[in-house]
């Protein structure tokens, strides 16, 4: 006769061996896990501390290279649209996809031919030159200009003392010329038909302003080279209180003046493309990534 029958299993049972291996890598793991805890502690956050300043400088330069830059207003030629002191924020990504500059942009340039000869530099303090390495500040040494662009490769542009600046035969409405200016009493010029690669520029405070109607008997003959264009002027970034964009007039989109928009399609072409290329391997890579994940 049996007595004290169990129900279930005895507590001296041994497990399955695939259990018993299980807990034994998972004890295993926790130790080793609590060994390279004591091994490696966790860096203080002031010792990581110069590696985050240094990634941020490093990021910082490279968008100051080739994304976009903040640039310093040292003139009045430009007012009322920009004034003296404002800071800019210039596109330099869109040149590096072929797009060139259009008609109505705010574009900053490489002086292309002692344009600024004679004209004083500001003496940077120390901090100044170090934001201006870093991109965080516009730099003091930089021989830049910045204007409108009023005519570009194969256009022909003119503007005769009483009258308005013309283009390709098109009157130009100019709301953003400084109050109390004309179009260019000061300085009439024209007709002049622009050699490609080359843009007209001119200033919008048009009585203050060394543009391209002043350089006619340089070696440039007032035309800038577009290689020399740094990028467009897309924002006033500060004071905060003048913050805004620095869109294309609409008086630049005027029929007859311009196929303006195939020019901008065709700037886009190559963004367009680049996209268009970066999209398989994206692809490709997440696949693959996929691929070794479900493959273990």
């Amino acid at each position: 006769m049996a007595v004290g029958a169990r129900s279930g299993r005895d507590e001296g049972e041994e497990r399955p061996d695939g259990i018993q291996r299980d807990a034994e890598r998972e004890a295993r793991e926790a130790e080793e896990a609590e060994d390279g805890a004591e091994e490696h502690p966790q860096r203080s956050f002031w010792k990581e501390l110069p590696l985050l300043i240094g990634i941020a400088l490093l990021l910082a330069l490279l968008i100051k290279t080739f994304l976009v830059q903040a640039f310093s207003i040292p003139s009045d030629s430009m007012q009322n649209t920009l004034q003296r002191g404002d800071r800019v924020l210039v596109d330099k990504l869109t040149p590096w996809f072929g797009s060139e500059p259009e008609r109505g942009e705010v574009v900053v340039f490489h002086d292309p031919a002692s344009w600024l000869a004679g004209e004083p530099t500001p003496e940077p303090n120390f901090l100044q030159t170090i934001l201006s390495k870093i991109g965080l500040m516009p730099s003091a040494d930089e021989k830049d200009l910045i204007k409108r662009v009023i005519a570009i490769g194969g256009d022909t542009v003119e503007c005769k003392k009483g009258g308005p600046v013309v283009v390709n035969g098109k009157p130009l409405d100019e709301p953003y010329v400084f109050p109390g200016n004309t179009p260019c009493d000061d300085a009439p010029f024209g007709p002049l038909t622009v050699p490609k690669g080359k843009i007209w520029v001119m200033g919008d405070h048009r009585q203050n302003s060394q543009d391209s109607r002043y350089h006619m008997q340089d070696s440039t003959q007032g035309f800038v080279p577009v290689d020399k264009v740094v990028g467009r002027a897309v924002v006033v970034a500060w004071p905060v209180t003048r913050w805004s964009t620095l869109p294309v007039p609409d008086t630049f989109d005027q029929p007859g003046l311009g196929d303006q928009a195939a020019a901008k399609a065709l700037g886009a072409g190559p963004a367009a493309l680049g996209l268009a290329g970066a999209v398989p391997v994206v692809l490709w890579r997440r696949r693959r990534l996929t691929g070794a994940t479900t493959g273990r």
